[in-house]
C-alpha cells in the first residue's frame, strides 16, 4: 500500500524529494559492467559470445544474429489479432512523431552572408529491447518509428533471448517495421558491442531504449563513445487526483506501473486524506486478481508514497521537484494545474488519459527521462536521430563590419593566430 504523508511531514518529504537520480545503479554493478566493456572491446564477437552463453544460454557464434527464417517463424506465433493491434499502434505513433523532425534552415543577412543549420540522419542506430521480466514490442515502436522518420540507413535490434529464440511478438513487430538485423545480445555486452562494434555486430552512432540496471550502467559507460538517449531508471508514476476522481481507476493507474519493476515509484497528491485511504483499499482490492501481485506489492510499500496537501495549488510545486517520468492530473480542473507544471516527461491530462495508452497507441514516445531527469531530459522522439552541422558563409561586407570585433575578442582571449587570421583578410598591416 502506497504510505501516506503529510506535506507538513518536513522530513519525510524532505528526504523523497532528495533521491538521486543515479541511485538505482549499484556500484558493485558498475564494476561488473566495466568488466564486461572491457572484454568484449577487445575480444569483439568472442567477448559478446563469453557473456552471452553466462546470461543468455547462447551457445555459438551463429546464433547471435536472427535470420530471416527464424525470424519469419517467431512472427508467425505472434497471432493475427496482436498484428492487427501493433499496426494500429504504428500507425499513430508514426504520424505524432512526423511533427517532431527539425528542419535545416538558412538566413540571409543584408550583406549576403548566409547563416544556416544543416540537418541530416544519423546514420546507424541499436535500439535495446529488454527481455527479463515481460516482452516489450511496444518498446520497439517507439524507439523504431522516431529512427525510421529521422532517416536513419540501418537500425539494429538488440534483445535478450526468449526461451532461446526471439520473442514472438517482438519478430513480428520487427518484422513490420523492416529492422535491418537483429541480434540476440542482451545486458551490457550487447551495448558495447553496438558502441565498438565486433565482427557481427556493427558499430553504431546511437543506442536508445531502456533495460535493467547493467544496461543502464553499460549506457552510461559508453556514452561518449556513442551517443545514447538518457540512463533510464525503474519506471515511475506521479497522479494528482481530487475528490472528483475515480479511485478505482487511480489505484489501477498506479498499479500499472508499479508491475514493471520492485523499484518502481509511485506518487499520489491529493488534498484529502481520506481519498487517498480509498485508493488504498481499492489496490488491496484489485491485488487480488492481478498477475504480478508481488511485483506492485514491493514497489508500492517500498517506494511509493500519497501526499496529503491543504492546497492543490501546491501540487505543481511537488511535481516540479519531483520531475517524475509520468503524470496524471485528474481533477476537476486539470489545465488549471497543468500550466504551472515544467517537469515531466509525460503529461496525461483527464480521467480518461490513463498512462497505458501512453504506453502503446497514442502516439508520443513512451521511452521517458526517470528518476527526477525529466527537470532536464525530454522523451524520445525523431530529432533524437538527426544531428546537426552549422553552416557559415561571409560575405566580404559582413566580414569588414564584423570582423574588427572578431579580432579584439580573439586578442582579448590570448588567441593571436586566431586573430591573425582575421587580420590577414581584412588587410592590416602586420
Amino acid at each position: 500500500m502506497l504510505k501516506v504523508l503529510s506535506w507538513d511531514d518536513k522530513s519525510n518529504i524532505k528526504s523523497l524529494l532528495n533521491q538521486k537520480s543515479s541511485g538505482f545503479i549499484p556500484e558493485e554493478v558498475t564494476s561488473e559492467v566495466r568488466r564486461i566493456i572491457e572484454d568484449v572491446r577487445i575480444k569483439g564477437d568472442m567477448g559478446v559470445l563469453e557473456y552471452s552463453r553466462k546470461f543468455d544460454g547462447i551457445g555459438d557464434l551463429r546464433e547471435l544474429q536472427v535470420s530471416s527464417d527464424t525470424l519469419e517463424a517467431a512472427a508467425v506465433e505472434a497471432g493475427e489479432d496482436f498484428i492487427k493491434a501493433i499496426r494500429k499502434s504504428i500507425e499513430n505513433v508514426r504520424r505524432y512523431h512526423e511533427h517532431t523532425l527539425d528542419s535545416s534552415f538558412n538566413m540571409v543577412t543584408e550583406n549576403g552572408s548566409i547563416l544556416g543549420s544543416r540537418v541530416a540522419p544519423l546514420e546507424k542506430a541499436a535500439i535495446y529491447v529488454p527481455g527479463g521480466k515481460a516482452s516489450y514490442p511496444s518498446t520497439l515502436v517507439m524507439c523504431a518509428i522516431p529512427a525510421i522518420i529521422a532517416g536513419v540507413k540501418e537500425i539494429i535490434l538488440l534483445t535478450p533471448p526468449s526461451g532461446g529464440s526471439i520473442n514472438p511478438y517482438v519478430a513480428a513487430t520487427a518484422k513490420i517495421l523492416g529492422v535491418d538485423r537483429i541480434f540476440r545480445a542482451g545486458g551490457a555486452q550487447g551495448i558495447a558491442a553496438a558502441a565498438f562494434g565486433t565482427e557481427t555486430i556493427p558499430k553504431v552512432n546511437k543506442i536508445v531504449g531502456p533495460g535493467n540496471a547493467y544496461v543502464a550502467a553499460a549506457k552510461r559507460e559508453v556514452y561518449g563513445f556513442v551517443d545514447i538517449d538518457m540512463i533510464a531508471g525503474p519506471s515511475e508514476i506521479a497522479v494528482i487526483a481530487d475528490v472528483s476522481a475515480n479511485a478505482s481507476w487511480v489505484a489501477a493507474d498506479l498499479m500499472s506501473q508499479a508491475e514493471h519493476d520492485e523499484m518502481a515509484r509511485c506518487y499520489l497528491i491529493t488534498d484529502s486524506e481520506a481519498f487517498a485511504v480509498r485508493v488504498n483499499v481499492e489496490i488491496a482490492r484489485q491485488l487480488s486478481y492481478i498477475e504480478r501481485k508481488n511485483i506492485i506489492k514491493q514497489a508500492l510499500e517500498n517506494n511509493s508514497y500519497a501526499i496529503v496537501v491543504d492546497d492543490m495549488r501546491k501540487a505543481p510545486d511537488i511535481i516540479n521537484r519531483i520531475a517524475p517520468e509520468h503524470l496524471e492530473i485528474i481533477t476537476k480542473n486539470p489545465f488549471d494545474l497543468l500550466k504551472d507544471i515544467n517537469n515531466a516527461g509525460a503529461v496525461f491530462v483527464g480521467s480518461y488519459a490513463s498512462e497505458p495508452i501512453g504506453d502503446y497507441i497514442a502516439g508520443p514516445s513512451h521511452v521517458l527521462p526517470t528518476y527526477g531527469t525529466a527537470a532536464f531530459f525530454s522523451p524520445l522522439s525523431a530529432r533524437d536521430f538527426q544531428k546537426r552541422s552549422s553552416l557559415i558563409y561571409y560575405s566580404k561586407e559582413d566580414l569588414e563590419a564584423f570582423g574588427p570585433a572578431a579580432v579584439k575578442i580573439a586578442e582579448a582571449e590570448g588567441l593571436n593566430a586566431h586573430a591573425n587570421a582575421l587580420k590577414v583578410r581584412l588587410g592590416y598591416d602586420r
